[in-house]
């Protein structure tokens, strides 16, 4: 898959500005599908020339002038064609830090309980940050509300899988620091 679908993916939200959408990838995209500012806008300048989106001026005083950026049909049929068909191969898991685990009986355990510590505070302030915007996005009504009024539920739908992601890597982390330091008593 390409950048492509999912910045597609995030204009079904409306019209949004580079910044905005950027935005949305850092908060909720960002879990699934990483892209840099950049990335975004160059993929930007490509969907509008192929037509799968528009762009329009908006004139601002005091900054410099913005783009905002829609859906177009042809990029409403593409994404809809996208996302009927089987992803084309499974998730594949690429984590230097599991190497680095992989490879922990020739090192320093302390060194390694340091790496999974940190892993955890990562794992966790993420978790956080993630459980705020599924606060927001609820607004005050319980999930089965939210689900049964809202216009489009697919944001809830992936942040709940970065929600799970996130509870999984803390469950792995504390596994692995009481065997590391299970491993360490026994000497």
């Amino acid at each position: 898959m390409s950048l492509k679908y999912a910045v597609l993916a995030a204009l079904l939200e409306g019209e949004a500005s580079g910044y905005e959408l950027a935005k949305v990838f850092d908060v909720s995209l960002a879990n699934f599908w990483p892209a840099t500012p950049q990335q975004l806008y160059r993929e930007l300048e490509r969907l509008a020339q192929d037509g799968l989106i528009e762009a329009r001026v908006v004139q601002q005083e005091r900054r410099p002038n913005k783009r905002m950026f829609t859906l177009t049909e042809a990029g409403r049929r593409d994404l809809a064609t996208f996302a009927a068909a089987p992803p084309r191969r499974p998730t594949a898991i690429r984590d230097e830090l599991l190497i680095k685990i992989q490879a922990v009986d020739g090192t320093d355990p302390e060194v390694t309980r340091e790496l999974i510590e940190e892993r955890r505070s990562w794992a966790r302030g993420k978790l956080d940050r993630y459980e705020r915007v599924r606060d927001r996005l609820l607004g005050g009504l319980t999930e089965e509300e939210y689900l049964r009024d809202a216009d489009r539920i697919g944001p809830y739908l992936t942040l709940m899988a970065g929600i799970t992601f996130e509870e999984e890597s803390l469950r792995w982390c504390e596994r692995v620091l009481v065997i590391l330091k299970q491993r360490v008593a026994l000497g």
